[in-house]
This record gives C-alpha cells, structure tokens and sequence, in this order.
C-alpha cells in the first residue's frame, strides 16, 4: 500500500510538472473565440478588439469564430464538448450563462458544470431607446405615454433576451401594460424601431449610435446602476423614476470545463493585460462598451448572482421558448 501511494505521488508530480510546461508553452496554434451572434455586435466586436490586440502585443493568433443560432446554444454547446486545452474559448453573456437555463426546460450545457470562467471582460449597458418621432424625452414622460397608451408595443431581440426581461421588469415597477413585439436579434428589431412599428426598446449603444446621430432615434436613460461615461448627461432609469431598476448586461470569456488553472490563469492574465491598455478603452468606450478585467473568481460570482436573479425575472414574465 505504501508502495503505491508513492508511485501515485510520482505520477502527480510528473503530471504537475507536465501541466506548467505546456502552460509555460501556451500557445502553439490559434485560439479560437466562438461567438454567440453574427458580426457587428457587441460580443464580436469585444471578440474582434482583444483578438487584434492579443496578435498585436503577445504574438498571439486568435480566430474568431461566429456561431449565430438557437438563443446561442449552437455556439455554447459547442465550446462545452470541445477539448478542455485552452484553444477554444466561448464569448459568453448573460443570456447564455443565466437566462438560458431558466428559460429552456432542456439544455445541452450547464453553465456551471461545463464551463469554467476566465474573466468578465467588459459590461454593455442597455439605453431605453425611443422613436424620434413618439412624444417622449424622459422616463416619466414614457410612463405617462404608456398609461395613456395602453398596449404601446415595444421591441427585443427575443423572448427571455435581457432586452425583453429588463423591458418587463420596467413594466413591473410601472404598473404600464406594454405589449412585446419579439424579433430575431438586434439586427431586425432595430429597423422595426426605425420604421415606427415599436415605440421603445432596450439596446446596446453600437447598434443604435449610428441612428441617435442622425436624430431618428432619442436616448431617454441608460439601465446600468450609473451613467454611461459615453453618455454621462443621460440619466439612469434608476434615478429618473424607479429607485433600484438596474439590468446590467456583461460579456465574458470561459473555457471548457476541465481545462487546467494554469492556462486560464494565463489566458486570464494576458486578455485582463489588453483590457487595461488604454487603447482599448479608446476604442471601446465611444461605444458604450466599458472594459474591465476581472478575476476568474469575479467572474464566477458574478454568474451565480445572475443565475439567480434571471431566473426570478423569467418566472416573472412567463417567457418560455420551448
């Protein structure tokens, strides 16, 4: 017995040692960051930035690999079954780590089990977004229009997306009855706001700066705790009208589950490196996408925080997609 026990401490040392060598090695081919969604939206442009300056600084070669469909779970399943090296990283949000699970009865990933985090890479904050053309300038001015209204049609990217749960939490703490008009992604509900058939939404900035410019669209307030540094005279929901309303959409990067600490210790450290670089910020900020790094750990927190409080709203609004 005592034989063996020191033959298995041999073959732990020898498998420890191996382990930080290929950490210390890492990498020797191009890491692949899958993405949830189409080009053009805020994953992919986190994905695309950190990428570039990942290739630029450390010599790093990273593809980016969009895998649009099925609510993200084509592009989440995916990393989950995909070999736990360090050489597939899946840009994870919210809506894949926490609304998912409440809102599918079956999954074929578990955000905890099959993945593990790496770091929250930047929070997007979700601006309420109205029609150039509705009477509206202000929070209160929307409740008002809306319980004059009854029914005012508002848009998402989907059912059970933060879009719809924070737009239904709004409708909550208003007592306003608004009817959801669901599309498939930003990329159709944006145009639908454009053409009048919704009156207000919650966005992302990069999908709609283009057309607040232009003047066919009005930021009313933005749903983060605080104001948007890109946008710092507009206020938050919380502090217009509704004490405590907050949806914070964040965007993060995780691995395979059993993918070894020492590689997503260094995958933590070389992508929370870029994320500090001022430059990114420079590219990030004007829009309305704010970097941050964070611990592996934070990021895990962070999951379970979500998980819990997503699944309250989901419950909440009822939405189910299967």
């Amino acid at each position: 017995m005592t034989m063996f026990y020191r033959y298995g401490a041999v073959i732990l040392a020898l498998w420890a040692i191996a382990t930080q060598g290929f950490a210390q090695t890492f990498p020797t081919r191009p890491i692949h960051f899958v993405v949830p969604f189409s080009t053009g939206g805020a994953p992919d442009v986190v994905a695309r930035v950190v990428g570039n300056k990942l290739g630029e600084s450390i010599g790093w070669r990273v593809v980016v690999d969009n895998r649009p469909g099925a609510g993200g779970i084509i592009a989440a399943e995916s990393v989950a079954k995909a070999p736990a090296d360090g050489y597939t990283l899946f840009v994870s949000t919210i809506n894949h780590l926490a609304i998912n699970p409440s809102l599918y009865q079956k999954l074929p990933y578990d955000p905890l089990k099959d993945f593990v985090p790496v770091t929250l890479a930047v929070t997007t904050p979700l601006f309420l977004v109205v029609n150039a053309a509705t009477p509206v300038r202000s929070v209160k001015e929307l409740i008002d229009y809306a319980k004059a209204n009854p029914g005012l049609p508002y848009g998402s990217s989907g059912n059970g997306s933060q879009h719809h749960l924070g737009m239904e939490l709004f409708k909550l703490m208003t007592g306003v009855h608004m009817t959801h008009i669901p599309y498939k992604g930003v990329a159709t509900s944006v145009p639908a706001i454009l053409a009048g058939d919704i009156a207000v939404m919650l966005v992302a900035l990069p999908s709609v700066l283009p057309h607040i410019k232009t003047g066919k669209l009005r930021v009313i307030a933005v749903a983060e705790a605080r104001r948007s540094p890109v946008m710092p005279d507009v206020p938050t929901i919380a502090e217009a009208a509704l004490p405590g309303y907050e949806i914070s959409p964040e965007i993060g990067f995780v691995a395979p589950a059993g993918t070894s600490k020492d590689i997503t210790d260094k995958l933590n450290q070389e992508i929370v490196k870029v994320l500090k670089m001022p430059e990114i910020a420079q590219h990030l900020v004007p829009l309305g996408i704010e970097p941050v790094g964070s611990t592996a750990a934070k990021y895990a927190e962070s999951i379970h925080v979500n998980l819990e409080k997503y699944a309250k709203l989901v419950k909440i609004s009822g939405a189910r997609v299967d």
